[in-house]
């Protein structure tokens, strides 16, 4: 089994609080994290009809059947139990109660936030890191890390990444998608997707995709919002500060697994990775979210952003340490050092003193220090961002 990093922080909630919830993509892991960490608890899963079944009719009733401790998976797909959960927890008034997994995010997001408020610790748990492949004795090369991906079952069970991503977005399709909105043009949708990865790491312009798809604006808007609720992608937001320049308030998008994004690039040997012409925002891609995966199994917020001014001056992410001080990181796919990668930092850090010496991860092993900038392997992306 993998060790997941979020597991620290999972144990340190449960004695806190006397619900936790996990939220996360469909296959990052929640359920086996779940089990792993408690194996000695109560298991159900709502996705079962007859199980559902109970729940939403007599969920007193399901309680008393499956006591707590108890690890409750897919709760969303009963929202009206967590009024219940809630009034038990009342009564009882301990911590570590209930575990509650779950793969919509506003859905789950605005029943727990009414029903269990001030009573429930959040995580979001994300697919595999590479320090977690790393911890397993699983390292590889650059470019199969972009082609492979991170989910979890590609690697127990040893599944090629053409067959686990082509399940994975039929599944997703027929079961997520069609349980978020009635989605009447599947075409549409699919062809809406493979242009989304086309443009990871660029910025979200929705007339482009409604020209592209030959929908409105107003249907990429709600498409947008379904495939960041089930977790498909993010979106990372423009920082935005007075530095005596004109901002924009745009917002890039990225996929939250590399390797799905590489399927839908029609890539499918690690070999044609590199030649790809859209590598680069592969690259990119995968180190954004693996910061983001550091943060979060830190239990920590993210804090990351972009940084674009209104010319095309352009830092790839920037990490706020706190209200003082700002880490700005580029990002290259190049394995080859390069002195000139550093010098957008150098021109950030004259922006602001809140800009402090910045990084760039790039593909390569050497690590030197230029002017404040440290450039580093994309495989120790963590020491940036602490």
């Amino acid at each position: 089994m993998i060790v997941r990093d979020i597991q620290k922080e999972l144990l340190r909630l449960w004695k806190s609080y006397p619900v936790v919830t996990i939220t996360g993509p469909r296959q990052s892991g929640k359920t086996t994290l779940a089990k792993a960490t408690f194996p000695d608890f109560g298991y159900v899963n709502l996705e079962s009809p007859d199980v559902r079944q109970i729940a939403e009719t007599d969920a007193n009733s399901f309680l008393k059947i499956f006591p707590p401790p108890l690890i409750i998976d897919e709760v969303q797909r009963v929202p009206q139990l967590l009024s219940y959960i809630q009034a038990a927890v009342d009564i009882c008034g301990q911590n570590g109660q209930y575990l509650l997994t779950g793969s919509h995010q506003p859905r789950l997001s605005a029943e727990v936030a009414q029903s269990l408020a001030g009573r429930v610790g959040l995580l979001r748990l994300l697919p595999l890191s590479i320090r977690e492949l790393a911890g397993a004795g699983i390292e590889m090369k650059r470019d199969e890390y972009l082609f492979k991906g991170f989910m979890p079952r590609g690697y127990v069970n040893d599944i090629e990444p053409v067959t686990l991503f082509s399940d994975y977005f039929s599944t997703y399709i027929e079961r997520d998608v069609r349980q978020i909105i009635n989605l009447k043009n599947l075409n549409a949708f699919e062809t809406f997707i493979k242009l989304l990865a086309g443009r990871t790491g660029q910025l979200v312009n929705l007339s482009s995709l409604s020209n592209d798809v030959g929908v409105s604006a107003a249907t990429i808007s709600e498409w947008l919002s379904v495939l960041e609720a089930s977790f498909i992608i993010f979106r990372l937001p423009c920082y935005f500060e007075s530095f005596g320049k004109r901002l924009i308030k745009a917002q890039k998008l990225y996929f939250t697994e590399v390797g799905l994004t590489a399927w839908l690039l029609g890539i499918r040997n690690d070999a044609q990775v590199a030649r790809d012409p859209l590598f680069g925002g592969l690259f990119e891609n995968m180190v954004v979210v693996e910061a983001l995966k550091t943060r979060l199994n830190a239990g920590l917020n993210p804090e990351l952003y972009f940084f674009r001014d209104s010319a095309g001056f352009e830092v790839d992410l920037i990490f706020r340490k706190s209200s003082s001080y700002l880490i700005p990181i580029e990002i290259k796919g190049g394995m080859t050092w390069n002195a000139e990668f550093s010098s957008r930092i150098g021109k950030m850090r004259k922006l602001s003193p809140k800009f402090q010496n910045g990084f760039v991860i790039y593909g390569g092993e050497l690590t030197p220090e230029i002017n404040g900038t440290r450039f580093l392997n994309f495989k120790d992306i963590a020491e940036a961002i602490c």
